[in-house]
């Protein structure tokens, strides 16, 4: 390092700088981690130390010199990176590293600033803060990696986006979070549920999505992650259903959009108006979740549901492409196509299908995926009827344009509504799915933005959660880990405003979303892959687990405060539960037998009911994922360290225990196809009662001349469909080439490399249902 340099301290006095004051955090950060040397940090960070430069600054620096230096082979720079990080942190906030206040100083100073829910602190007596504050674990903010603890530095702990300032460290958000979870727990042992909760949030067990990171414990108090709103075929619906959309995205919502609107061309009023299709109003849309910016967390995001048997479905297939002008396509809404039998068989079979519009056609859209029997008579006459206008085209054609256009963009969708309402919870239909195609509820079309309990109007929300099954030690520890997800969800359900009155028939329903994250890890250090037969069995007995006692934590809450008011509407109430209407395809690829004791559970289920409607879901998890240092979700990585894009820069994530377990490891660009990929995705769903984000790779490398035969495509969704599967997501591609405008990253990977880059944008990141 050069001499002589002065630098300008906090308080802005100057002096010279202390080169052996750096030295000791230098060494401090790097004690008793392995592979790291804080003489290297302090080499990388000597060239951009500089005269005058503050405190601040050079803090800042070196903890950039530590992450720059995390590689595969040195992967344990990101806990020197990390520790660098909470001291700056800390200084920031607190004006110290150690002895953090008292958590009732840390409440009343932020509800002063109005950063915190005012209401907070009337809730706790001053013995009940005391208690609290011995049950914090500040050291556990040195179990961050260094991309887990920017990201949560970035987005979740309260700040002024303007200035930057932070109010608050990871373990008081963590205790805050439990804190008002419970506030209105009236059992004396309000406390012991807010330390068990804690210390599964604390200790990456349980993983939040933003909503619920972001917002509780604030004055905000919108925390679900999906809203799904079903738009009528009326200019009222249209309208008012625009306005429940930018309600609902500025309050950091992901939107699924169900699109009931007739054909371009249709008459209106005896022909005195001719009507503009869909194509205006998904314009509409699309300005509406993009004009919210939900404060600075993320950009707003929708995806519409459309039948394939819509007359516009080739018009819309193409809405993504950069092939037409602005004026023809809508580049920034996501579409998901709904498919049933009828279409696969007549794809299958080389032959035609109709198009019509669906006002010509309302009960065979009432019958779309109901009743597939009756669905195909009903859709057979009217393939016959002279009296109605129609389009007829090759279904291969429409399969080929719809692969075309998912492999071009990676954002078409495929929802198999005939899967999603055969397997689903509800005896209501289930109409669509979310923006990240993981939440099937059922919805009815909004006509005014007042609907409320008088009208049948019902816009679908769901609050999410996640399960770090990397943390797992053993499975039975699953019963204590799925009740305190149910309860949190399950109280988060009453402490949430309701901004459009028809979304309070989430109340009645009480919808839940638990899903699983750190799948590749679990099966590396099961010393499985994603294409190995014997992944199956170990995946079928995980989910076993989660399903049952995520049941059976509903059940205990039934017990407790009664069933949902509408339980007598699901399949549960019946005693149906998902294991009996998965696809029995899947039991020809698993050889496992139940081991719980799921006939007196379905016994308890009739007899007390469920206090919710719904239990499980599997979304992405791209940014809760960062934070807990776990692999994405359900998917295969696509390295082993991935540098993230962010507004916020480069962070580089480590697949867990990498030394111990690089070889253990299957790739996204490795699996031999989409098929052991595709099997556990249908295992998963066998249990579950919702869906999955499920997501198919394509490496370009492997097909001649770098073709990727359509022909494959289309059969990974055929396979799809027959085991079952409810929703397909994204379709990711390593070609470095894509047609798609939202900002999707495309940078190839390889077996060789050693990082790989995602725009977070690829990953849901878009939309508030990711994790």
């Amino acid at each position: 390092m050069m001499k002589d340099i002065k630098i300008i301290k906090r308080n802005g006095q100057k002096e010279l700088l202390d080169y052996e004051k750096i030295n000791n955090v230098l060494l401090w950060a790097c004690e008793n981690i392995n592979g790291v040397s804080a003489s290297d940090i302090a080499m990388n960070a000597s060239l951009q130390i500089y005269n005058h430069m503050t405190t601040k600054e050079i803090h800042k620096v070196l903890v950039q010199s530590a992450a720059d230096l995390i590689s595969e082979k040195n992967p344990n720079y990101q806990y020197a990176a990390s520790n660098l990080l909470n001291f700056y942190i800390r200084k920031n906030v607190y004006g110290v590293q150690d002895n953090l206040p008292k958590i009732q100083e840390v409440i009343e100073k932020n509800t002063k600033r109005k950063i915190y829910d005012k209401s907070l602190i009337k809730k706790y007596t001053s013995e009940e803060l005391d208690k609290i504050d011995k049950l914090i674990r500040h050291k556990r903010d040195y179990n961050f990696s260094y991309a887990g603890l920017q990201q949560l530095i970035d987005k979740y702990l309260l700040k002024d986006r303007t200035t930057g300032e932070v109010f608050e460290t990871p373990q008081f958000m963590y205790m805050l979070i439990s804190m008002a979870l419970f506030s209105d727990y009236t059992k004396e042992d309000r406390l012991s549920k807010i330390k068990s909760f804690y210390n599964d949030i604390s200790l990456f067990k349980i993983s939040l999505p933003t909503p619920i990171m972001a917002g509780v414990r604030t004055p905000s108090r919108q925390y679900s992650s999906c809203t799904l709103i079903d738009v009528d075929d009326t200019i009222e619906s249209i309208y008012n259903s625009n306005t429940a959309i930018g309600y609902y995205t500025s309050k950091k919502a992901g939107i699924g959009i169900n699109l009931r609107i007739r054909s371009s061309g249709d008459k209106i009023r005896n022909g005195e108006v001719i009507h503009t299709g869909v194509i205006p109003f998904l314009k509409m849309f699309e300005s509406t979740v993009k004009s919210c910016t939900q404060n600075g967390i993320r950009g707003g995001s929708a995806t519409t549901y459309l039948p394939f048997w819509h007359k516009e479905i080739q018009e819309v297939l193409v809405l993504k492409n950069n092939k037409g002008t602005d004026d023809n396509r809508v580049r920034k809404l996501d579409y998901g196509i709904q498919f049933s039998k009828l279409f696969y068989s007549r794809f299958v079979k080389n032959e035609d299908i109709t198009l019509f519009s669906p006002a010509d056609v309302p009960d065979l859209y009432e019958s779309f995926g109901v009743d597939n029997e009756k669905f195909d008579a009903l859709y057979e006459k009217y393939e016959k009827s002279r009296s109605i206008d129609k389009k007829v085209v090759k279904a291969r054609d429409v399969m080929n344009q719809f692969v075309q256009e998912r492999i071009g963009t990676g954002r078409m969708y495929v929802m198999n509504i005939d899967n999603a309402n055969e397997h689903s919870a509800f005896q209501d239909k289930i109409y669509m799915s979310n923006l990240c195609t993981e939440i099937n509820l059922p919805t009815k079309p909004l006509q005014h933005i007042n609907d409320g309990d008088n009208t049948d109007s019902e816009i679908a929300l769901c609050v999410l959660s996640a399960i770090n099954i990397g943390e797992l030690k053993n499975l039975e520890d699953l019963e204590g880990i799925m009740k305190n997800a149910v309860q949190a969800l399950d109280f988060i359900i009453e402490s949430q405003d309701y901004p459009v009155e028809a979304a309070k028939k989430m109340l009645k329903r009480r919808s839940i979303g638990i899903g699983i994250t750190n799948l590749a890890y679990y099966l590396a250090k099961n010393n499985v892959n994603y294409d190995d037969p014997e992944a199956l069995n170990k995946v079928d007995e995980l989910m076993e687990y989660i399903q049952y006692y995520g049941i059976k934590a509903s059940v205990e809450l039934a017990k407790e405060y009664g069933p949902c008011e509408w339980f007598n509407r699901t399949k549960y109430s019946q005693g149906i539960l998902p294991i009996d209407t998965y696809s029995k395809e899947v039991d020809k690829i698993t050889t496992r037998k139940h081991v719980l004791d799921w006939e007196s559970l379905r016994e308890e289920v009739k007899e007390f009911g469920m206090r919710n409607s719904t239990i499980t879901a599997i979304m992405p998890c791209e940014s809760s994922s960062v934070v807990t240092n776990s692999t994405n979700g359900i998917e295969p990585v696509r390295s082993l360290i991935t540098t993230k894009k962010s507004k916020q820069g480069l962070l580089k994530t480590v697949v867990p225990e990498l030394s111990k377990l690089k070889n253990k490891y299957q790739l996204a660009y490795d699996l031999k196809d989409n098929e052991g990929l595709t099997k556990i995705q249908s295992v998963i769903q066998k249990w579950i009662d919702q869906g999955i984000s499920a997501n198919h790779y394509y490496d370009f490398s492997r097909y001649s001349d770098g073709n990727l035969p359509m022909s494959g495509v289309a059969k990974d969704i055929l396979t799809f469909y027959k085991y079952g599967g409810k929703q397909l997501y994204y379709a990711n591609t390593n070609d470095q080439k894509t047609d798609d405008f939202s900002e999707v990253s495309t940078e190839k990977s390889t077996k060789n490399e050693d990082t790989y880059t995602v725009n977070e944008q690829e990953d849901c990141e878009g939309g508030a249902c990711s994790v």
